[in-house]
């Protein structure tokens, strides 16, 4: 085949625009410090990247839940806290005005300040964190003491991983159920009457509250404990996914530099050979 002067110049032209490209390649990449600009120039890193954003956001997503968890668990915990205290004191006082040497009088003023611990206990249950009762299950809008006593029982779950929910919310019936309270007014009534054996019969079931408080915070305590673990699986499935998008898509810096330098280097040779291979043609002289 002859080879004739345009074939020497369009091949060269041809070669010297792939060059130009490669480089350019290089400096995009350099400048994004990104394997790739667009789809088009990788699919299937693109498909991969798409993936792991996809599990960066699931990731995220569970971050938040566990945030609203811990809302709900530490506002619990608290007031279950308070809860104790507050059954603490009146059990104080029911051993108090059990004394025989405490009269009418004295039980009157004892029964005073037990009043005002049942009304803190009824504050207490009717806790209220950003705009939801805590202590009514699933009716978090409705006041769960109110003329009446926590009804709604139903357990408020909250998915903190794939396929993983836990419950938030502490079943109030046994802490602030009618039965409790029930128990508290015996125990004014006692006092109210000067009933020695009834205000000794209200220290067993003041215990018997003070278990159930206890009860529902080791259970709480328990599924704090699991919320952790599931925490620290979660920062785990973060840090594994960024790295895995990150040598999806990351370039090796030091790799992108030495290809950009070698290509330049190829890339004046080129221009260099081909200044010398493209000589003037007959028509030159002609002229």
């Amino acid at each position: 085949m002859r080879v004739t002067q345009s074939m020497l110049s369009n091949n060269m032209l041809r070669n010297l625009t792939n060059s130009y490209n490669n480089m350019g390649t290089y400096m995009d990449q350099l400048t994004t410090g990104k394997k790739i600009n667009r789809p088009s120039d990788d699919p299937v890193i693109a498909v991969k990247g798409m993936d792991y954003r996809s599990q960066l956001v699931e990731v995220e997503q569970f971050k938040r839940n566990t945030n609203e968890v811990h809302n709900w668990m530490d506002n619990s915990d608290d007031a279950l806290d308070q809860a104790t205290k507050a059954l603490q004191r009146l059990r104080e006082l029911a051993v108090q005005a059990s004394n025989d040497t405490y009269d009418l009088e004295e039980r009157h003023k004892v029964m005073e300040e037990v009043k005002q611990l049942k009304t803190h206990l009824i504050d207490i249950g009717n806790t209220k964190v950003n705009g939801k009762y805590i202590f009514n299950g699933t009716n978090t809008d409705v006041k769960p003491i109110d003329g009446g006593y926590p009804t709604n029982t139903t357990d408020v779950n909250i998915e903190v991983s794939n396929g993983i929910k836990i419950k938030v919310n502490v079943d109030a019936d046994e802490v602030f159920g009618e039965e409790a309270f029930a128990n508290v007014d015996s125990f004014i009534t006692a006092l109210e009457n000067g009933d020695q054996g009834e205000i000794e019969k209200s220290i067993a079931l003041l215990d018997e509250n003070i278990n159930n408080v206890l009860n529902a915070r080791a259970d709480l305590g328990a599924r704090m404990n699991r919320l952790e673990l599931i925490e620290h699986r979660l920062g785990s499935q973060e840090i594994s996914a960024t790295e895995m998008m990150s040598n999806n898509e990351d370039i090796d810096y030091e790799k992108v530099i030495t290809q950009l330098i070698t290509q330049e280097s190829v890339h004046r040779a080129a221009l260099s050979a081909g200044s010398r291979i493209i000589q003037p043609s007959l028509l030159d002289f002609l002229r």
